[in-house]
């Protein structure tokens, strides 16, 4: 999952001649980036049309979409790194308003997404003005799943939420569970665009990941928490290597609006970053958002119920189901899903 697979590079350090940094990026990509010289890698996401279509399916409150257009970007992020077909899940479950996140990326850049919120708890943060990230989503548990579609190659990992943004439990994650030095920032906001029928509110969002992979064993330490030394043994922590902590500072200087702003690309942006030690950027990747419900799924999910459970489930003569991803109704008459009769489906009779 930590393993940035890079392509074919279209723009390299400023000491090879090489074309300019385009002046614009395509929506709905994300751009690998390489800094060879200190040991860094990275990936740059800018979502347009993708982060607009999922959020405005979905009557959420602002705080709501905004926090949900976060987790959008931070699953593309590291689901767009796999390198072999599968899905990258992440789902957050908290005490706090907004309950769950859901977002399911599959290969090869296909996401959908959802929340489920308490709009009392919402409008009352509002009202406050405490609707961060950390009070909508209070105490709980953040969990990323990488799925290859068979059981036994199914991995997981678990992070604390304690109060703390999306942004805190990723770098928590990745430095408990993967040992690797890593900042994310996550920006989401809404545009406003003149149209033939008047301005209309459009969301955008985008984010850029920096990792510390050394490739020599001397820099790869590791400087960890004082409270991971045993009981009664000093702890010293190990210092921070320079290309790291340069890193880190460049890294510091993104304004949230150079991550969402079209006419910022994502390769000026990583040249603007990392020019003086030379940044080599990737082929990026295309995001599209799809679900994957579809009204032969859902009739077959209702033929699986029980008759009185269909029965149940009947309201004004007719079964109705919604995806909760991208908010598609599928209306069913009652008869319809009922199990098909064997002679119907070629299996023979059970014998006597």
């Amino acid at each position: 999952m930590t393993d940035l697979s890079m392509t074919d590079p279209i723009m390299i350090d400023p000491e090879i001649p090489t074309r300019a940094p385009s002046a614009t990026t395509a929506d709905d990509t994300v751009t690998p980036f390489e800094v060879a010289t200190l040991d860094l890698r990275g990936r740059v996401v800018r979502l347009g049309p993708v982060v607009d279509e999922i959020l405005t399916k979905h009557a959420y409150p602002l705080p709501v979409a905004k926090l949900l257009g976060e987790a959008i970007v931070l699953t593309v992020m590291l689901g767009s790194a796999l390198k072999f077909d599968g899905r990258f899940i992440l789902q957050t479950q908290t005490d706090g308003p907004v309950g769950l996140l859901v977002v399911d990326y599959t290969t090869p850049g296909h996401v959908r997404a959802c929340a489920r919120f308490g709009k009392p708890g919402v409008d009352a943060l509002v009202a406050e003005g405490r609707a961060d990230a950390g009070n909508l989503l209070g105490k709980g548990h953040l969990a990323m799943t990488i799925d290859q579609g068979e059981a036994t190659s199914r991995y997981q990992g678990l992070v604390a939420l304690d109060g703390g943004s999306l942004e805190d439990a990723a770098h928590e994650y990745f430095l408990r569970s993967e040992q690797i030095p890593t900042r994310v920032r996550l920006a989401v906001a809404e545009e406003l665009v003149p149209g033939a029928e008047g301005a209309r509110h459009r969301w955008r969002a985008g984010g850029i990941m920096l990792q510390f992979l050394p490739k020599s064993t001397e820099r790869a330490q590791i400087d960890l928490d004082p409270g991971d030394a045993p009981e009664g043994v000093e702890f010293e922590a190990a210092p921070e290597d320079d290309a790291w902590v340069t890193g880190r500072a460049l890294l510091e200087t993104v304004e949230d609006i150079e991550l969402i702003d079209p006419s910022v690309s994502s390769e000026r942006l990583a040249f603007r970053l990392f020019h003086e030690p030379g940044v080599r950027v990737f082929r990026e990747q295309d995001v599209k958002a799809q679900c994957t419900c579809a009204r032969h799924t859902v009739e077959a999910m209702l033929r699986s119920f029980s008759q009185d459970d269909r029965d149940h489930m009947v309201e004004d003569g007719k079964i109705s189901v919604t995806c909760e991803f991208c908010n598609s109704t599928y209306v069913f008459a009652p008869g319809e899903c009922d199990p098909v009769p064997a002679a119907d489906t070629g299996a023979a009779p059970a014998s006597d």
